[in-house]
């Protein structure tokens, strides 16, 4: 058993996207999850949309969903750094509207659904939920300076009170010292209580020379490409960027981060990053049009916002069948997860990149369905680490067959059952439920071992378990 001091985690709910809860484990695995391929979300139809980038992100405001999605007129124009920056809205994440905003000029008419156009590139805006926030800018972005000459590089940031009518918080980068050429996030980090912001960079691979060797010609400044966090406390000041931490895990180029805080489990970073493989080029017409290179989604997740874990080292999503999404960098997919329903959570990603049928696609998911522990029809069992809880009932994300079930046994501390809540007193669940509250035969609560150290004990048979938490009643 584990003798660490217990995690406070009071009525958050826990993931299993990394193994931190699995103290002791027979007869289960960790299983990554494969997102539904749904229909698309945003059609490339206005002459303003030509392009797409692949840099869109998800936000919810009061009312509705809004998806900040990246455009441009012609290949041209895209090239030299003039991008702009188009909004959709939606009610339900499912069914995506353009709101025309009179707002930007495009061609000579304003009537579009663009929220910026000029000369700033990567436009990466936010919802900014910092409590101090001044009312002028409760939305705030970054976006990059044109790589051209006599132009400082870096990023720049803007404020927003609404989303729609933005204007710059600065006359100059405030963060210099690319590369920035891909999709630079920021937000307000309530965990950290200060706004960071995930940008490009570049992963030396010291102990994995022959990685290098093998990209020859193809590397990146010298790596691979990467993905740094900075920090500041005021959006204008901040430090120095730090590469991201993967572990022992084999580097690998990493294209855009599409980092997103999820809501649903505090304390837990999502990415989902384009993983490149610049010597590959598939073998149809479409991808010879093109520069070689081919991509796929990776996943991670971390529990501090640096030190990411990579357990899965397949891909999240694959490009599939269409062979336009086999063509250079074929396939992102942007920040932002929505609530489509009860039971299932949404992301996007642009596909067909540079073709005329490029779009942004839904995906869909399981609510908290990333990862979950998975034990056949042999059965199996694991343990937690010790933890605190408040709240009086335990609910649980899980899913059976018609003869799997799960059952939870409370321990103390020391691995004791706990009267009334044993593995003798708990009933064999099934079914397939996002929040099923876990009752057991004696009638017995949890709710009178708030605030004391527990753990639990889990039996799964032909059955996943996506995530637990205590809530009060």
């Amino acid at each position: 058993m584990s003798t660490q001091a217990p995690d406070q985690i009071g009525t958050d709910r826990q993931l299993f996207v990394d193994d931190y809860w699995l103290d002791n484990s027979t007869g289960v695995e960790r299983v990554l999850q494969e997102p539904v391929k749904e229909d698309v979300a945003i059609a490339s139809e206005h002459p303003w949309e030509s392009i797409f980038s692949g840099y869109h992100v998800v936000l919810h405001t009061e009312s509705l969903w809004r998806m900040y999605y990246l455009t441009s007129g012609q290949v041209g124009v895209q090239i030299g750094g003039w991008q702009y920056c188009a909004i959709a809205e939606s009610e339900d994440g499912v069914e995506w509207t353009k709101p025309e905003l009179n707002h930007i000029e495009f061609e000579g008419s304003t009537k579009n659904n663009l929220v910026y156009g000029g000369p700033l590139t990567e436009f990466a805006p936010f919802m900014d939920s910092n409590p101090d926030a001044a009312e002028d800018r409760r939305y705030k972005a970054f976006a990059r300076t044109r790589p051209v000459e006599g132009v400082e590089r870096g990023l720049v940031p803007l404020g927003s009170p609404d989303g729609i009518q933005w204007h710059p918080l600065s006359d100059s980068p405030v963060i210099t010292g690319g590369p920035f050429d891909s999709h630079n996030l920021p937000f307000w980090d309530e965990l950290r209580g200060e706004y960071v912001v995930y940008a490009r960079g570049v992963g030396n691979p010291d102990n994995s020379a022959a990685a290098i060797e093998k990209e020859r010609g193809r590397e990146f400044k010298g790596g691979v490409r990467w993905i740094r966090r900075a920090t500041s406390k005021d959006f204008i000041r901040w430090t120095p960027f730090e590469n991201i931490d993967c572990g022992e895990t084999p580097f690998e180029h990493l294209y855009t981060s599409a980092i997103t805080p999820y809501d649903r489990a505090p304390g837990t970073y999502m990415m989902f990053p384009s993983r490149y493989v610049p010597h590959r080029q598939a073998d149809n017409d479409i991808a010879r049009t093109a520069k070689a290179g081919v991509n796929d989604i990776a996943f991670m997740s971390s529990r501090d916002g640096l030190n990411f874990d990579r357990s899965f080292m397949e891909a999240f999503i694959r490009p599939g069948q269409e062979i336009e999404n086999w063509r250079e960098r074929g396939i992102y997919v942007g920040s932002g997860i929505t609530q489509t329903s009860p039971g299932t959570m949404s992301l996007y990603s642009r596909q067909h990149r540079y073709l005329p049928s490029v779009h942004i696609r839904r995906y869909s998911l399981r609510t908290d369905g990333f990862v979950s522990v998975n034990a056949g029809y042999a059965g199996g069992e694991f343990t937690t680490r010790p933890f605190v809880f408040s709240g009086s009932e335990l609910e649980l994300n899980y899913s059976t067959s018609a003869v799997g079930s799960v059952q939870v046994e409370v321990q103390d501390d020391e691995g004791r059952p706990m009267p009334g809540l044993s593995l003798v007193d708990a009933p064999e669940k099934f079914g397939d439920e996002i929040d099923g509250i876990y009752n057991w035969n004696s009638d017995g609560s949890p709710g009178g071992l708030a605030g004391t150290t527990v753990r639990l004990r889990f039996v799964l048979k032909d059955a996943d378990l996506y995530a637990f938490r205590f809530r009060d009643v």
